[in-house]
């Protein structure tokens, strides 16, 4: 699964391939009908100690046997050192299979789309070596999907979209509308879209919003569904990081000396039960390693 905001923008594409379909049609660039998607490894280094990496490489073949590739990049900032990269990625590409290769760049701000979109010229006043065009998607080209039936048809698209668009003040209609679509999917479709948003959006207001709206939708008390066993796992772990830092805390201000060993235990705990027992204890004990002597009758 997804670990970063950088690696949620073009993992997705590697995993929902159908995201394809929308995403040239917006960039107006054809796309053979019923492609096959293979994932290619992203490794383009040639000289051992410069490591070259490019984020999702894909190779897309027709049914006709014609194909070409698609160099996926997750760009947060401007960075003068692309063109280099860029041109290289595509060089080696073209040099390595023998086919054609395209450069697609996933921007979650306008400011990013706008310098992405090049060209990026090498070479000398007056001359250019080489030039590359990439093709640039984010949320100056891609639209806010708000209606449930629309999302429903392409999930894939419509959590693309609000990646797209989590820094927009409307992010929230986006959000709302995605969550009451995904209440009719089945729950590994909830699972992974929960997440692949809850890790995108990043450190964005909409990332607080997105937790709300799923805990609120897609949350149903008692059915024992995924989707309320991630909820409410979730909400066991941070109401267990709260209380563990409000232990280590009261100890710290009483001047009780938490050892490694000590330390390990107590932010290894996620028994609510357990770390109460152990709050209470810490009004009174004058070592750390009293907090975890058992009572008569009683267990940690």
């Amino acid at each position: 699964m997804v670990t970063s905001q950088h690696e949620a923008s073009h993992r997705i594409f590697q995993e929902r391939p159908e995201l394809l379909t929308p995403v040239f049609r917006i960039l107006g660039v054809p796309l053979p009908e019923r492609p096959s998607v293979e994932v290619l490894s992203p490794d383009v280094t040639e000289i051992r100690p410069l490591e070259r990496r490019i984020d999702t490489v894909l190779r897309i073949s027709a049914p006709n046997g014609s194909a070409f590739l698609l160099a996926i990049e997750a760009q947060g900032r401007r960075d003068p050192e692309k063109a280099a990269s860029w041109g290289y990625y595509l060089s080696y590409l073209y040099s390595k299979y023998n086919i054609p290769a395209l450069l697609l760049v996933v921007c979650q701000d306008k400011a990013t789309s706008v310098w992405a979109a090049g060209p990026f010229r090498i070479g000398l006043d007056g001359w250019t070596a080489l030039s590359v065009h990439p093709m640039v998607i984010g949320p100056d080209n891609v639209p806010m999907i708000t209606d449930p039936d629309e999302i429903a048809q392409n999930l894939a698209f419509a959590a693309f979209a609000a990646l797209m668009h989590g820094r927009s003040p409307d992010c929230t209609a986006i959000l709302d509308a995605l969550a009451t679509a995904l209440r009719s999917a089945d729950d590994e479709f909830i699972d992974y879209y929960w997440q692949l948003l809850d890790v995108g959006l990043g450190e964005t207001p909409a990332r607080a919003t997105w937790r709300d709206v799923m805990g609120v939708t897609i949350y149903f008390p008692g059915q024992g569904t995924l989707a309320e066993e991630k909820y409410l796992e979730g909400k066991a772990e941070g109401e267990a990081e709260g209380k563990v830092q409000s232990l280590l805390l009261f100890l710290d201000a009483r001047g009780i000396p938490v050892p490694d060993s000590a330390l390990g235990r107590i932010k290894g705990c996620t028994d609510l039960d357990t770390l109460d027992r152990w709050l209470v204890r810490a009004v009174a004990v004058t070592d750390a390693d009293e907090l975890f002597a058992e009572a008569p009758g009683q267990g940690d």
